[in-house]
């Protein structure tokens, strides 16, 4: 029998990195959302010395990886790599909200088609919304949509106070909406690259397929609601 011993090696490191409970405790923490340093630090009560050692060895066993905030360039997200996800059980299990609003500053591209995308995953209702509405969807994202068999209204957008309510769970898809909304409002944190300046069809799947990636881990992880 040939074994793939690198293969082996790597989910090695990934276990014997996640072996410490507090580094497990973070990808616990990243297993339905990303999350800068502080952020983790806080929810743990952590001092950050200490976070940045374990967020060193996640690092280097392949268990995370970091970009910069589109918002705020000295804000960074840590966010749990795709092989590392498979060895980790299904994430925390969370309460059922009414309804999931995905929103992004320009409610035109990313919260768009999060919303579109949730509707293949879970009975629970969704709804999409922008901080900065813009006057009508982008067209490569309806076109994206278009190509995995969805649909998005053209001229669709909202503003997030036309849009939320008591219930919802909203989760912020750009590190502008994630930075900038109170930090009262419960929600969640997906740090998505803006397709919109790159401009083509390439950036626009692969921010999709991102999406159906998150929305994929997270929808079991939400009870559905009792009567």
């Amino acid at each position: 029998m040939n074994v793939d011993l690198s293969s082996i090696e790597a989910r090695a490191r990934i276990h014997a990195a996640l072996g410490d409970p507090a580094r497990l405790a973070i990808a616990d923490i990243l297993a339905v959302g990303d999350a800068s340093p502080g952020e983790i630090g806080a929810h743990l009560g952590m001092p950050t010395n200490l976070v940045a050692h374990h967020l060193g060895v996640l690092a280097n066993a392949g268990v995370i990886d970091r970009r910069r905030s589109e918002h705020d360039r000295r804000r960074s997200y840590v966010r749990l790599q795709p092989v590392a996800i498979t060895t980790l059980h299904r994430p925390r299990r969370l309460a059922a909200p009414a309804r999931i609003v995905f929103v992004c500053t320009r409610n035109s591209a990313r919260s768009q088609l999060a919303a579109a995308l949730w509707g293949e995953y879970s009975p629970i209702a969704a709804a999409s919304a922008g901080t900065e509405p813009a006057t009508k969807v982008n067209p490569r994202a309806v076109r994206t949509a278009k190509r995995h068999g969805l649909k998005l209204d053209p001229h669709g957008t909202h503003h997030l106070d036309e849009v939320t309510g008591k219930g919802d769970l909203l989760i912020a898809v750009c590190d502008h909406v994630h930075e900038t909304l109170p930090a009262e409002q419960t929600r969640l944190h997906w740090s998505i690259p803006d397709p919109v300046p790159v401009d083509t069809d390439e950036a626009f799947e692969a921010v999709f397929g991102d999406l159906a990636d998150r929305i994929e881990r997270l929808a079991p992880a939400i009870e559905e609601q009792r009567a």
